[in-house]
């Protein structure tokens, strides 16, 4: 489940009754000497006294030793895979290296089937990795559908794969604990779940001083019914005249950011030019804009663009208003070819 150490790290193999590790490193230190445990409750015992060293384990045979693991805030959980064509490719080449010099080649903690034949064709493979991955017993896929980091490894050699490793700067503070950028747009995100409007789901946090005082999703009216429902006939017609930013003025949804500073009033907005600030997934529309800088807000934190940004940002220049975007920690590994993320907290990188 984990990647082996990257280029330039010394690596100790530690047998604890069935559970594999590696205490990890620099090279110019020595190698961490063993250590033997005999049950995963001992194993993560040590390393929570131990936390600030670098630990791996490959071993994790149950969704409840994860569990286990979960709790402790210093655990990430990483997943590497790879194209089955290419995996089968891998596993060939190691056999046929087993078989020639069994005693150069180290044990592999890679996610494929182990038999002790070479499969004779690419169907043979699948349905052994198949059985690997999904076998009710047995299959690793709930685990690796856990992991918070999730490595799509086409590197055509350990040399490279351990470069790439070294540049992607796994111990990153950042992946154990949200920035704060991080956390506020992830509420602002998982309020944004609540909307039911038929056009877009946005989500709002007001916070000030890094304290939430207020969420807010769009939607209609208290006391109407929902959009979903039939409740705002400009958010249900689909016609050329309601694309996006058109037709606002028939809307009878409220937005998210309008609910949000509703609810956080100006009393508890006050003067807040250096401590409020308000998070959106989707950057403010110009009449939201409007109101965002009358009760007060100091900075605008948004994550994905909309058809009005630049009247949006022009408002906001005017009345000395920050605005910037949202990027995640991952959008900054340029390095890499394709490169994609998705929800908040969980990454996908390619190389």
């Amino acid at each position: 489940m984990s990647p082996r150490p990257a280029n330039g790290a010394n690596e100790a193999s530690t047998t604890i009754d069935g559970v594999d590790a590696l205490s990890i490193s620099p090279s110019s230190t020595p190698p961490a000497r063993q250590h033997h445990f005999p049950t995963h409750d001992d194993l993560l015992d040590f390393v929570t006294n131990h936390w600030r060293d670098r630990w791996v384990t490959t071993d994790l045979p149950s969704e409840a030793v994860l569990d286990t693991y979960a709790r402790r805030p210093f655990f990430l959980l990483i997943s590497v895979d790879a194209p089955i064509t290419i995996r089968w490719k891998r596993f060939q080449a190691r056999h046929q290296q087993q078989q020639q010099q069994p005693h150069l080649l180290p044990p592999t903690t890679s996610p494929s089937p182990t038999p002790t034949t070479t499969p004779t064709d690419l169907e043979t493979f699948i349905h052994l990795s198949d059985t690997h991955l999904y076998s009710p017993q047995t299959g690793t896929h709930p685990l690796i559908s856990r992991a918070t980091i999730r490595l799509l490894n086409t590197s055509p050699s350990l040399a490279h794969l351990y470069a790439t490793l070294g540049n992607l700067n796994l111990p990153d503070p950042s992946r154990l604990r949200p920035s704060w950028d991080s956390y506020f747009m992830a509420l602002a995100s998982l309020a944004a779940q609540r909307s039911n409007c038929m056009k877009r789901r946005v989500g709002c946090v007001v916070v000030r001083d890094k304290r939430v005082i207020s969420t807010g999703y769009n939607g209609t009216p208290r006391g109407m019914r929902n959009c979903g429902e039939g409740g705002c006939g400009r958010c249900n017609n689909m016609g050329i005249g309601t694309r996006s930013g058109a037709g606002l003025a028939t809307c009878l949804c409220i937005h998210a950011e309008e609910n949000a500073l509703l609810e956080a009033g100006r009393e508890r907005i006050g003067d807040g030019r250096d401590g409020v600030v308000v998070y959106c997934d989707t950057c403010p529309c110009l009449t939201c804009s409007i109101k965002i800088v009358q009760v007060g807000v100091g900075e605008v934190v948004y994550a994905q663009g909309y058809s009005m940004d630049g009247e949006t940002a022009a408002v906001f220049r005017e009345a000395g208003v920050r605005l910037r975007q949202f990027v995640p920690v991952s959008l900054f590994y340029s390095f890499f070819l394709p490169l994609f993320s998705f929800a908040p907290f969980r990454e996908w990188v390619w190389w």
